[in-house]
């Protein structure tokens, strides 16, 4: 067979293997059936990838939905958002002016597990917030947390600034800030809240311990508002308080002063200031000596003021009267110490002269009669020797002799010995002059009903007007002088006593006092005064004389007025002066 015919016998093998037969169409018909099938495949596979493409969106979309509907998580660094936009009251004065509430506000937070870039988010809001501590902002950023406080209470202007750099992982979150209007003016009545708007000082924390923090705690505040808390400072008062001493702190060249104004039958605080002092609106500015409240958390060595309890006593005790005379001719010696007179008359006192002279050898006499456990039982009687009970949470306890000997009643009779704080000197003066009450001070209003129903008897009637005829005399003849103003019938005494530095009395160191009632004939207020360690006063007079006198002279000039005390004067326009 040829090598021609060898192909044609393979093409035909080829032709019915391929084809099955050789009928007309037959092969056409095969190829047919093969794409109808391969089309219908080929729809199955679409249909089935649009499917999936469709459930992979839709979960993706539920996805979002459900993150959308989600509540943020609770990060253990900071409280759930009913607690951080709880309200607190509105503080009022017993007029209804403003003396602290809340306004709304922003804090910038991070999400760390959602920011790109911590270098480069530091360095964008160190453009806003210059004073960014940039260390420890980064450690926040770069930390596994999932939220982080970075600044807390913004204002407006710095949220602004901060959105427009859209940084990722950075939000706000809508906060309460509270807002001081006065500043300075009553800080340490009023007191001042945390970033997170807890009360821990003043008023402030004396409104959360009431129940307010108990509630915020566990959840049960909201974003209503709260009735107000109205206090029993006159903000007008107030000021004029705190004008005074800020003024004679600067004036005398004192490292401190302070002042109260106290109803004399209600207990009720008009005005109480203490400087140097802070804002509250910025308390970290105020540094440690700002936040001290030497009026009610400071305790002193009074000095002479501490004879008219002396002497309020020996009265009271009915061993000495008004008419009595003691000799001070000759200082007192007892235990290696020798007690003289700072501006000695050196022959026989009255009372009277007594007071009017400040003797330590009368005064140290007259305790001597009444004797040391007498003594102690009276200064604790009218409450200079406990703690004293009021809303303000800065109170101090007295500090006194863990044994009373001879010597400790001597230099206690004239202002040594015993350190009380000076609202509490103020408390038990007005007692000296109300006709005997002892009432614990209030920095919310009260009435004489609510008062009387507190009030202590603590010295007889008799004896109080003893002791007001002594303030009189005094404020007319004695130390008193410098703290007169006319036609309102002030009387009082002056203490000034020497500093302990070092274990020693230092003579060139003096905390000088001046308590004072008004009007002396019929009281109605009680003024406190007391500078620490002034360099001078007035016509250079560095003694209490000088300087804590001028401080009670200016404060009822100013405020009896507002306080509705009408002053006394003659036909011919002179101050009329109170006769017994």
């Amino acid at each position: 067979m040829s090598f021609l015919s060898r192909i044609m016998v393979v093409k035909s093998k080829a032709h019915f293997s391929a084809g099955g037969s050789n009928r007309p169409g037959e092969v056409n018909g095969t190829f047919v059936g093969s794409r109808k099938k391969s089309g219908s495949q080929a729809r199955s596979r679409v249909a089935i990838m649009i499917f999936g493409f469709t459930a992979f969106y839709c979960v993706i979309g539920g996805r979002l939905v459900q993150y959308g509907l989600a509540q943020p998580d609770t990060v253990s660094s900071i409280g759930r958002a009913d607690n951080l936009m709880a309200s607190r009251p509105d503080i009022l004065d017993r007029n209804g002016e403003i003396l602290a509430t809340d306004i709304r506000t922003v804090s910038l937070y991070a999400e760390p597990n959602k920011i790109v870039d911590a270098d480069e988010a530091v360095e964008q809001l160190s453009t806003v917030l210059p004073n960014l501590n940039v260390a420890d902002i980064y450690n926040k950023l770069k930390s596994k947390s999932r939220f982080q406080w970075l600044r807390r209470q913004l204002t407006p202007k710095q949220q602004s600034e901060i959105l427009a750099l859209g940084i990722p992982g950075i939000g706000f979150r809508p906060e309460k800030r509270r807002f001081y209007p006065g500043g300075p003016t009553a800080a340490h009545i009023v007191g001042h809240v945390n970033v997170d708007n807890r009360g821990i000082a003043g008023m402030e924390r004396y409104i959360d311990s009431q129940g307010l923090a108990d509630l915020a705690a566990i959840g049960m505040t909201s974003d209503a508002k709260l009735e107000p808390v109205k206090l029993s400072i006159d903000l007008r008062v107030q000021n004029i308080v705190r004008d005074s001493v800020l003024n004679a702190m600067t004036e005398y060249q004192a490292i401190a002063a302070g002042a109260v104004v106290m109803d004399v039958h209600t207990g009720e605080i008009l005005g109480m200031a203490s400087v140097p002092d802070y804002d509250p609106n910025n308390p970290a500015g105020g540094a440690q000596e700002g936040w001290m409240n030497r009026m009610s958390n400071g305790t002193f060595e009074m000095g002479s003021t501490f004879k008219s309890f002396t002497t309020a006593m020996a009265l009271d005790s009915g061993k000495v009267t008004l008419k009595d005379s003691f000799d001070a001719r000759f200082p007192i010696r007892i235990g290696g110490f020798t007690i003289k007179d700072f501006h000695g008359k050196h022959r026989v006192l009255t009372v009277p002269e007594i007071f009017q002279y400040s003797s330590n050898i009368g005064t140290a006499k007259m305790a001597d009669i009444v004797g040391i456990d007498a003594h102690k039982e009276f200064l604790t009687r009218i409450g200079l020797l406990s703690k004293m009970q009021t809303e303000l949470p800065e109170v101090k306890m007295p500090s006194q002799p863990r044994v009373w000997k001879k010597i400790n009643s001597i230099t206690i009779s004239f202002g040594h010995g015993v350190s009380t704080t000076p609202l509490q000197t103020a408390v038990a003066g007005a007692a000296l002059i109300n006709g005997g009450k002892l009432i614990e001070p209030t920095f919310l209003p009260r009435t004489v009903d609510e008062a009387d129903a507190v009030a202590v008897p603590v010295i007889k009637k008799s004896t109080s007007d003893d002791m007001r005829y002594l303030f009189r005399y005094n404020g007319i003849y004695g130390s008193g002088k410098n703290a007169l103003v006319p036609g309102y019938n002030v009387g009082g005494k002056t203490g000034t006593a020497d500093k302990v530095v070092n274990g020693r009395y230092a003579h060139d160191l003096n905390f000088n006092a001046f308590l004072a009632g008004f009007p002396i004939d019929n009281p109605r207020y009680i003024v406190l005064s007391f500078i620490d360690a002034p360099k001078t006063g007035e016509k250079g007079v560095r003694t209490a004389a000088g300087n804590a006198a001028p401080i009670v002279r200016n404060i009822i000039s100013r405020s009896a007025p507002l306080l509705g005390v009408e002053p006394k004067f003659g036909e011919d326009g002179s101050a009329l002066l109170v006769s017994y």
